[in-house]
Formats: C-alpha cells, structure tokens, sequence
C-alpha cells in the first residue's frame, strides 16, 4: 500500500517510516524539519517534501493516490504552548485540518491520528479512554479539536480513522537539543555535559514513558487492521510509573553524573499526574511493555552519546513574556 507519514523526518515518523517499509510498503511524507532531521530518514526508500501541512493546496497534490495517512507531525510542546499559543496550536490544529481536509479529497481509505495524553487534562489518573476529554493548556485543546474535526469530517465523508495516544516516547531519534519538550532527553543532553538536570516544581510529578519500538508495534495495526476502525486508544506503559526526581536519578546513574538537580519554578498548568490505562491496547492491539525505563534511557544515552552532545536551540518564539514565563526559557538557561 501507499502510505503518506506527516512529520516524517521527526521521532515517531522517522521510525514508523523504517517500519512500513520494512514491511513492504510505499512510504511518501512530508516535513519542515522544524522539529525533524533529514537525516533521520533513508531518502532511497522514501518518496519525501519538504511541505508545511498547513498549505490545503500542496497537502492535496501530495497525497494523491495515498491509501493511509498517518498524521504525526507536531509541534508538541504541551508546557510552551501556554506562553506561545499562537505558533503551537497553529502548528496542531490548522495542520491537522488541512491534513484531514486533503486526505477526504483524495479518498483516502484510513486516517491515523496520532494525539497526545493532554487530551485528559488533571482528571483522576490512570487515564482511560473512556473519559471526556478535559484538556488544560492550548496544546492539549488543540489536540483534541483535531481528534473532534477528524471524526466529523471523516464520518460524513467515509474515510476510517483511528486515535492513538501515545504518551512520552523515547528513544533514539528523538531531538534532544530542544529545551522546550523531551524531559528525559534534556536530562540525559545535560547530565552528559558535566550539567545537573534542572527540575520544574518539586519533581514529584508522575508519569509513565514508552520506549519507541514498543509504540510502534501498535501504529502499525491501528493503520493496517481492518477490524479496528473508529477507535481511540492509549499507547504506552502502566507498570512503570515514575516521578521526575527517580527519572532525574536513573538519568544520572546511567550517565555517570555526579551531582544534584536544580529546582526551578513550577511551570504553570502543568498536570501533576498523568498516566493512563493500557488495558484497551493489551486488548485490541496485543500491546506489551517490552523494554524496561532503565533500558530505555540507556539505548536513547547511547544514541546520544553517539550523535554527540548539543547546545541547546531556541528554535521557536516565546510569545508571551511575564512573571509567570519559566525564566530557564526567558532567560535561555538550559
């Protein structure tokens, strides 16, 4: 089958590329590697442009002949987008719009929409997918407006569709020299720089992480199981569960820094504890924590390690600056 990545130079695009074409398909997808690297991809096997899903028109003529559209492309950074609202949900919504737009025009068969655990908000966890969707910043809202958008468009016009919800995915990569997302990645960029961890409010916070392959395994049957149609489903461990502080400790152990974290300011609506339920995945998609956390955080300091450290880019505005504005950002501390 034809099948068209958005966000195909970046993490999770780059890896699920790898993967399809492994299993024999014809891979095409798009990016402004504004979050991705060109070389994260074999240009060989991909039919790839450069293209921002936000432009309708060279979205339609791009995904012409497209059997499956997989949408992960994001600017997704959940904390940033409550300082700049404007570049983010543009980035989510706008582009998840044009993206599903294109798509119906071309009769595409199925839609993959790749979502993100901020659609549940600061609701009881462990998160299921059967809770209304109360997202607490912009990113999470616009999230969820494409999840909304994409089930209307798609239902009346007769294309499938699935929802993962994947939540914080590491592994190699990932863009580490970000200093507005990738928690454990930052750690890892920073801990093998000499440099201790810096912490956001007390570090008690809990989450749960995914280890790349593990997620992939559950994209691809979302896009090629015929049987699983208009699901939405959490992708990702919940036997792992980890505050801040213990992920800060392991990072260190497995680096061989030797020092304490920094403790900075709370970041404002930052969900204090979000994991999810990953019985709907056992179930439909066979899901299975395969990779330990310590493991994990290995391999993603070995791809590190390898690619050698970076300074960290500021690569996207801060478009609203006041006393509630992290000062590591304001102030480019990390």
């Amino acid at each position: 089958m034809k099948i068209f990545i958005t966000g195909i130079a970046g993490f999770l695009g780059s890896h699920l590329a790898k993967k399809l074409i492994n299993l024999g398909h014809e891979v095409h997808g798009n990016d402004t590697l504004i979050g991705g690297e060109i070389s994260n991809l074999d240009e060989k096997k991909i039919k790839f442009f450069e293209a921002d899903c936000c432009d309708l028109k060279k979205m339609t003529e791009i995904t012409k002949g497209i059997d499956i559209v997989y949408h992960c492309a994001a600017t997704a950074h959940e904390g940033l987008s409550v300082f700049s609202p404007n570049i983010i949900t543009k980035n989510i919504y706008q582009a998840s719009v044009s993206t599903i737009t294109a798509a119906i025009k071309n009769k595409v068969r199925r839609f993959v929409y790749c979502s993100s655990m901020a659609r549940y908000g600061n609701q009881k966890s462990p998160f299921n997918e059967e809770m209304k969707a109360q997202p607490v910043d912009p990113y999470g809202i616009a999230k969820v407006a494409g999840e909304e958008t994409l089930k209307i468009l798609a239902n009346l016009n007769g294309m499938e569709w699935n929802i993962a919800v994947p939540h914080n995915i590491i592994g190699p990569y990932q863009k580490y020299d970000d200093p507005f997302r990738n928690v454990l990645s930052i750690f890892i960029n920073r801990n093998l720089q000499n440099k201790p961890s810096i912490i956001y409010g007390d570090g008690n916070q809990i989450r749960c992480f995914s280890y790349i392959d593990d997620v992939i395994f559950c994209l691809e049957k979302l896009a090629l199981d015929k049987k699983i149609n208009k699901e939405i489903i959490n992708i990702g461990p919940d036997e792992e569960m980890i505050t801040i502080n213990e992920v800060a400790k392991m990072v260190a152990n497995v680096t061989g820094f030797n020092g304490d974290p920094i403790y900075v300011g709370d970041r404002p609506q930052e969900v204090k504890l979000a994991t999810c339920s990953a019985d709907k995945s056992r179930r439909l998609l066979n899901y299975k924590t395969k990779t330990k956390l310590k493991e994990a955080i290995s391999k993603t300091c070995d791809y590190i390690k390898q690619n050698g450290v970076k300074e960290f880019s500021y690569h996207l505005p801060v478009e609203i600056i006041n006393d509630k504005t992290p000062k590591t950002w304001v102030k480019k501390l990390i």
